[in-house]
């Protein structure tokens, strides 16, 4: 699959490190880049673009502290109805433009009791729980057929991040991720068997894009934003404002984790 008509200045850029923000995370584009160009994604032909509030729908470009990074503020998600072709086609991109590592973030809702609002994850494992996988019916020859995924997220990078955080006081939880298609917020139930599987939090992204990536061999490392108390946990009903008034809350913090990660990578 290949992407036609980006800008030369873009290609000519070519960044090292991809990184996607997630629900209310979007600012870190406008606080840490040094900004060299600025791409939405309606300009670039047959690129879905971001329909969810808090996703502004562009790629951002430009340097942090040296570092060549290409920013995805605001991704595609499976309950927006696109395909998984479509979901990570801006992995593609990224790798025909040379990226090697990927940073993927995400809010999520904590299923661990020990998690609370605000946490950090950064997450040593994934579940797929989507029931289905951005592999299949795959076209084209890059990357294996049969990726190996027995650790989606780098273990050195993981080790780098965790001494940086407590070196640094950043609170720095690390778990098992698990996606779910949504829209809709999980029951109850579900949650507590999320919690039996061994997930620790649980959201409806990031994991499409990262088995795409390691299908390329791209280093990844996924950092969960914990915006809320899973159902059955929470004492409150789940809103998406809740979700982004969290992430503005943490967003010093998050946006120091961020780029130490960027820095390490």
């Amino acid at each position: 699959m290949i992407i036609s008509k980006l800008p030369q200045e873009l290609t000519d850029f070519r960044p090292e490190i991809g990184l996607i923000l997630g629900s209310g995370l979007g600012f870190f584009a406008d606080d840490r880049i040094d900004v060299v160009g600025r791409l939405p994604y309606g300009d670039i032909d047959g690129f879905p673009v971001s329909t969810v509030e808090g996703h502004v729908g562009q790629f951002v470009y430009g340097t942090i502290e040296g570092k060549r990074v290409i920013c995805m503020q605001g991704r595609f998600h499976f309950y927006e109805g696109y395909t998984m072709a479509q979901i990570t086609l801006p992995i593609h991109t990224m790798h025909q433009m040379g990226v090697h590592t990927l940073i993927v973030t995400n809010a999520a809702g904590g299923i661990n009791l020990d998690y609370v609002p605000g946490n950090f994850m950064l997450l040593s494992d994934h579940i797929n729980a989507l029931g289905t996988n951005p592999l299949i019916a795959w076209q084209g020859s890059e990357g294996d057929q049969f990726p190996d995924m027995s650790e989606v997220y780098d273990g050195e990078l993981r080790a780098k991040i965790r001494d940086w955080a407590k070196a640094n006081s950043v609170g720095l939880k690390e778990g098992i991720y698990l996606a779910t298609t949504g829209p809709s917020y999980e029951t109850p139930a579900e949650v507590q068997a999320f919690g039996i599987l061994g997930a620790d939090a649980v959201g409806m992204s990031t994991v499409p894009e990262a088995i795409v990536a390691r299908k390329f061999g791209m280093r990844v490392i996924g950092i969960s934003c914990i915006t809320n108390a899973a159902a059955g946990i929470s004492k409150t009903k789940l809103t998406h404002e809740e979700v982004t008034d969290t992430a503005d809350r943490v967003r010093p913090q998050f946006a120091d984790l961020l780029a130490a990660g960027v820095q390490l990578a």
